[in-house]
C-alpha cells in the first residue's frame, strides 16, 4: 500500500488524516474476517486432536480383535535361580528344572612378579584355543606384565589379558571372552600359568531330561521359551507357563483409557455452559455430535455373535457414567478373566456376520474407527472442509486489503491534484493582493 506523504501543504487540510480514516473504514470488515478465521483454525486444531485420539482408540481395539491380544502367556518360577521368558508361540505347561552346573569362562593366572618390574629375560608364550591353532606371543626382557598383556590382547581375539594384584605381587590373568567348555584354552611358557577356573557348560534337567548350554541361557530347549539360570539348585525349581491375565487386562484398560480420552475431548468441544453462556469450539457441529453419539452407542451395544454368556461391556464391569466416561469394576473384570476367559475374548473379538452385524465390541469399534480414519472418511472430509473455509476467508481478507489499497491510491491522487490547484490559487491570490496594494499606493 502506498505511503501517504506531505500532501495537504497547499490546501492546509489534514489530508493524511482524512485518507487514513477513509482507508480504515474500508478495512473494517477485516476484524470480523480475522476473528472468524481464528475460530476456524481453532476448529482445525481440535479436529486434528480428534483424529489423533481416534487413531489411538483404533490401535487399542485392534489388539482386542487379534488372537495375540488374548493368548499371551507368562512364566512364573518358584526359585530365583531359574527364570523363564515367553519369546514365541509357547504352550501353557509346567516344568521342573534343576541346575547342576553353571557355565563359566576359563581363567588362568601367572606366577607373581614385583609390581611394575621388567621380566628380565626374553621368552615366548604359546596360547592355544580349544580346537584352534596355537598363537605365539614373544616378549623381551624389557617388557613388563602390563606391556605383555597389551601384546596378548592385540594378538588373541578369544582371550582377554589383564593385570591383577594380590598379597604376593602382580600377576598376568588370562580369561576367555565367552563361557562354555569350547572356550577353554591352554597356555605354555616361562610364566608358569595355572588355571584358577576351568571352562564349563551350564547343565540343567527339564522334567528329568538333561541338557547343557555354553551359556547360562537355554534358548532352544523349549519352543517359544527362554530359560536363564543363575545358581546351582539343590531342589528343582517349578516353573508354570499360563495365560497372562495381566497383559489382557492391560489391553482392555488401554481401550477404556483411549475411549475416555476421545470422549472427554468431544464432550469439552461440544458443551454449552449456561452459567457463563460460552460454547465449546464445536458446539452444534453435526459431525462431532454424530461421532460422540456413535461411540457411546458402540459401548452400550451387544455382541450378538459372542459365544458365551457375556454380551455387553457391563457384564464384565465396564460401565458408562455421566458424561459418557467408562469405568472398570476390577472385581467383576478379574472374575471374567479368571473364570470365563474364552467368553471374555468372544465379547470383544467375535467375528461379525456377513452383513456386518453381531461382531464383538472391539470388532465393531475397529470397523467404525477405520471408516472415520479412511481417506474419504468423516474426519478427513471435515478437515478438508475447514481448510477450504480458511482459504475462502483468506481470499476475502485479501480482497478487502486490495480495495483499501486502491482507495488509498485514488484518494492520494485526488488530494494531490487538489493540493496543486489550491497552491496555484493561493499563489494567484497573493499576486492579486500585491497588485491591489500597488494600485492603492499610486492613487
Amino acid at each position: 500500500m502506498a505511503t501517504i506523504s506531505s500532501i495537504g501543504v497547499g490546501s492546509g487540510l489534514d489530508v493524511q488524516g482524512i485518507i487514513s480514516k477513509m482507508v480504515d473504514l474500508e478495512k473494517q470488515p477485516l476484524a470480523g474476517l480475522q476473528a472468524k478465521q481464528a475460530g476456524i483454525q481453532a476448529q482445525v486444531s481440535t479436529y486434528a486432536q480428534i483424529k489423533s485420539l481416534t487413531s489411538k482408540l483404533s490401535d487399542a481395539v485392534s489388539k482386542l480383535t487379534l488372537d495375540s491380544g488374548w493368548n499371551a502367556l507368562a512364566a512364573k518360577s518358584s526359585s530365583d535361580a531359574v527364570s523363564m521368558t515367553v519369546s514365541g508361540l509357547a504352550q501353557a505347561a509346567s516344568y521342573d528344572i534343576g541346575v547342576s552346573q553353571l557355565a563359566r569362562a576359563q581363567t588362568s593366572v601367572s606366577d607373581a612378579f614385583t609390581p611394575g618390574a621388567k621380566l628380565t629375560a626374553a621368552g615366548t608364550l604359546q596360547l592355544t584355543p580349544q580346537g584352534g591353532t596355537a598363537i605365539s606371543i614373544a616378549y623381551t626382557g624389557d617388557d613388563t606384565l602390563e606391556s605383555l598383556a597389551g601384546k596378548i590382547n592385540d594378538a588373541v581375539g578369544s582371550v582377554t589379558a589383564t593385570i591383577m594384584r594380590d598379597a604376593t605381587g602382580e600377576r598376568l590373568m588370562l580369561r576367555s571372552k565367552t563361557t562354555g567348555a569350547d572356550a577353554a584354552f591352554t597356555v605354555t611358557g616361562d610364566l608358569n600359568f595355572t588355571a584358577s577356573q576351568t571352562a564349563q557348560n551350564a547343565r540343567i534337567t527339564v522334567n528329568g531330561v538333561a541338557t547343557e548350554s555354553s551359556t547360562n541361557s537355554f534358548d532352544s530347549v523349549l519352543p517359544g521359551l527362554k530359560i536363564a539360570v543363575s545358581q546351582v539348585t539343590t531342589t528343582d525349581a517349578h516353573v508354570s507357563v499360563a495365560a497372562d491375565t495381566a497383559a489382557t487386562r492391560k489391553n482392555i484398560q488401554a481401550f477404556v483409557d483411549a475411549y475416555n480420552e476421545l470422549n472427554g475431548l468431544l464432550a469439552d468441544s461440544t458443551k454449552y455452559d449456561a452459567d457463563t453462556k460460552t460454547a465449546g469450539l464445536l458446539q452444534g457441529d453435526s459431525a462431532t455430535v454424530g461421532l460422540q453419539n456413535a461411540l457411546r452407542m458402540l459401548t452400550m451395544g451387544t455382541a450378538g455373535n459372542a459365544s458365551g454368556s457375556l454380551k455387553r461391556l457391563a457384564d464384565v464391569g465396564i460401565q458408562m457414567q455421566a458424561g459418557g466416561k467408562l469405568t472398570v469394576d476390577d472385581t467383576k473384570l478379574s472374575k471374567a478373566l479368571q473364570e470365563s476367559p474364552d467368553d471374555l475374548k468372544s465379547l470383544f473379538a467375535a467375528k461379525a456376520s456377513s452383513d456386518g452385524s453381531g461382531g464383538g465390541i472391539a470388532v465393531n469399534f475397529k470397523q467404525y474407527t477405520s471408516q472415520l480414519l479412511a481417506f474419504d472418511g468423516t474426519l478427513n472430509s471435515k478437515s478438508d472442509s475447514l481448510a477450504s473455509r480458511i482459504k475462502s476467508n483468506q481470499s476475502d481478507q485479501d480482497k478487502v486489503n486490495e480495495r483499501a489499497s486502491v482507495l488509498q491510491a485514488r484518494l492520494t491522487r485526488q488530494y494531490s491534484a487538489l493540493d496543486t490547484q489550491m497552491a496555484a490559487l493561493q499563489s494567484l491570490s497573493t499576486y492579486m493582493q500585491q497588485q491591489v496594494a500597488n494600485w492603492n499606493k499610486k492613487t
